[in-house]
């Protein structure tokens, strides 16, 4: 029997973490809390003089008890946010002990709970291999609640990878495809050699508010090779014959630096959030700095 995504015990700390969960971007849509009629918000606004024809579940009666004059409460409407979480599904993330995808998607089940406990909307979008004749991503149905929590979570669950994926190319078809701005969370381990940065600002320029949390293995950071091998990337197949000295080990070493530095740079400049993690993290840890806003 698979394990689940969420156990009932992390789910009791995702209920604290959810008051603290912010989205700075908003759809324009009614939030899950607000009623058909006008003033069903949770916060208040103000008192008007009552009119005939008003919901009388609206009057405020201990004003009235103190004035005599009937008056009805005005709730400020509130607007819910979509949060698309963007899941990486290249044969990379299949790498390590526990492999990538298995702490990507839990992360990915954590953000979606936060967001569908909260009232909010959430769509789950896998960029998979990449083909000429069909779209960068597979989009569920949007969820919004907690009624939608279990059908996310069965989505999640049912990811597999394979091959190589565009994730810069999938990135600018969520935004032709969202024309609602909302919270972009882009899981992946952002080993892509496209050109991801370009995508990301044309989501902040589109007024999505974004969070970039990059899964890696211990041994991508600390790699423990040596002598003369033969490498085979998991994603195209092809070999690589390299000789892993000290030289070489450093060379790797600049480069994922360089990666993470320039995932951090857009983080700072544009105002987004960025986790960088590792798959021997507790996921509570993880989940308390995206919900920080953290630049790691």
């Amino acid at each position: 029997m698979t394990a689940p995504l969420l156990t009932p015990e992390f789910l009791t700390e995702l209920e604290i973490l959810k008051r603290r969960l912010e989205i700075q971007a908003r759809s324009g849509g009614a939030g899950e809390r607000v009623a058909k009629v006008r003033g069903g918000s949770a916060e208040f606004h103000e008192h008007r003089p009552y009119e005939p024809g008003d919901d009388p579940r609206r009057i405020d009666w201990l004003a009235y008890a103190r004035t005599g004059q009937p008056v009805t409460k005005l709730f400020r409407a509130e607007e819910d946010a979509v949060v698309r979480l963007v899941l990486d599904a290249s044969a990379s993330l299949d790498f390590g002990k526990p492999p990538k995808l298995d702490v990507a998607q839990k992360v990915a089940a954590a953000i979606g709970y936060l967001s569908l406990a909260s009232g909010q909307r959430a769509e789950l979008w896998t960029a998979h291999v990449t083909a000429p004749d069909r779209a960068p991503y597979e989009r569920s149905r949007p969820r919004r609640g907690r009624s939608g929590i279990t059908a996310l979570l069965r989505e999640l669950s049912r990811v597999s990878v394979g091959g190589t994926t565009d994730l810069g190319r999938a990135l600018r078809a969520v935004v032709e495809a969202a024309p609602r701005p909302g919270l972009v969370v882009v899981v992946s381990d952002f080993l892509d050699a496209g050109p991801v940065t370009s995508a990301l600002t044309l989501c902040r320029a589109s007024g999505h508010d974004l969070a970039l949390v990059q899964i890696l293995d211990p041994s991508e950071l600390d790699p423990d090779l040596e002598g003369d091998l033969s490498l085979v990337d998991a994603e195209t197949g092809q070999t690589l014959e390299v000789t892993a000295d000290p030289a070489a080990i450093e060379a790797y070493l600049l480069r994922i630096a360089g990666l993470a530095e320039e995932l951090r740079s857009f983080a700072r400049r544009t105002g987004a959030t960025y986790v960088r993690a590792t798959t021997d993290e507790t996921l509570l840890a993880i989940v308390r700095r995206f919900v920080s806003r953290s630049v790691d």
